[in-house]
């Protein structure tokens, strides 16, 4: 049975006890039952993930392993899709969080954007070889009315499509036309993705960002930014970020998705090589809200990291890339 849930705390912040500012540049606006039948338990820490017996059904067996919780911090998926947009805002208003929500144009408008305009940058989910009815048109319509700032998350590793295809290039056209920053999904998803429903075309190979490096060379004022760092493809990212100093990366789910000694190493790898400037905090906040501040712990408790380097990854580069507030600055790796 579900563990019994704690409500959120109420939110009594005043200016001067608001925490340093954070920036998450990977968030979602989802249904409730976006990833399955709520609730849905995540273990924190993760120590493991199920393993598949070829006989057994991979997709009974992950949802299964959602249902029996075994982690210390085990934390739940709420009920209603009213219930995860409020906990997740007062997760953001209680440790002071500004962040790019990506889901349907709709639900991120009406349902979230409506609520808290301070706390959210909306972003635009997409995916070609899904989205079929959404055109560049529509990305320039949605920026000229102020509901995309940033087109992400670009899911398309999904459905089999790599981010060369020419299917892509028109929207990566007017991105850097309009100046607006793409995320896009680049390495880890579920584990066993092309076994769960809906995933068949999901494939290892995708997760190389090296696929992105003839886009960013037709579109060279474009921002753009790795989610999920590229994981685990450690050396292609290294690559990638060496020869192509505008491109960003975020932690995204692996902050909280991996045993945290795993995604230390990965993270260390890339301060260590000197890249820490372009290290930008993802959550990838889904339907687990709790899951936020466990991604945040896991950067304030890498001890490899200074002050300002967390300060850095947490907050600086973001506010940086995604110019907020003032005009674009050079950035030194540190």
């Amino acid at each position: 049975m579900p563990r019994e849930r704690a409500e959120p705390a109420a939110v009594g912040l005043t200016i001067s006890a608001m925490p340093e500012p954070i920036i998450d540049v990977h968030l979602h606006a989802l249904a409730a039952d976006a990833q399955g039948p709520p609730p849905l338990a995540f273990d924190l820490p993760v120590e493991g993930w199920p393993v598949l017996d070829p006989a057994e059904s991979y997709a009974d067996l992950f949802l299964q392993s959602q249902r029996e919780p075994r982690g210390d911090r085990t934390v739940w998926s709420p009920m209603t899709d009213e219930e995860l947009r409020n906990q997740t805002l007062e997760v953001m208003e209680r440790r002071n969080i500004v962040g790019v929500v990506s889901g349907p144009e709709d639900r991120v408008a009406e349902e979230w954007l409506a609520v808290a305009p301070n706390r959210l940058i909306p972003g635009r989910y997409m995916a070609i070889g899904r989205d079929e009815d959404f055109t560049p048109d529509d990305v320039r319509r949605l920026h000229a009315a102020g509901q995309l700032q940033v087109l992400g998350e670009v899911t398309s590793q999904y459905y089999g499509v790599t981010p060369d295809d020419p299917r892509f290039e028109p929207f990566l056209a007017v991105c850097e036309e309009l100046d607006i920053p793409v995320g896009i999904h680049v390495g880890t998803g579920p584990p066993g993705a092309p076994y769960l429903p809906g995933m068949g075309a999901y494939r290892a190979h995708l997760h190389s960002p090296l696929l992105l490096e003839e886009p960013l060379l037709r579109h060279p004022r474009l921002r753009l930014y790795v989610m999920h760092a590229g994981w685990p493809m450690l050396d292609d990212m290294l690559a990638m970020l060496w020869v192509h100093p505008q491109l960003h990366v975020d932690t995204g789910v692996i902050d909280y998705a991996l045993p945290r000694a795993e995604f230390h190493r990965y993270l260390r790898t890339m301060v260590e090589a000197g890249f820490t400037s372009r290290i930008m905090f993802g959550s990838d906040h889904m339907v687990w809200p709790g899951a936020i501040e466990y991604a945040i712990e896991s950067i304030e408790t890498a001890d490899f990291l200074s002050p300002s380097q967390r300060r850095a990854i947490l907050h600086d580069n973001a506010a940086r890339f995604l110019r907020l507030g003032r005009p674009p600055a050079r950035a030194t790796e540190p």
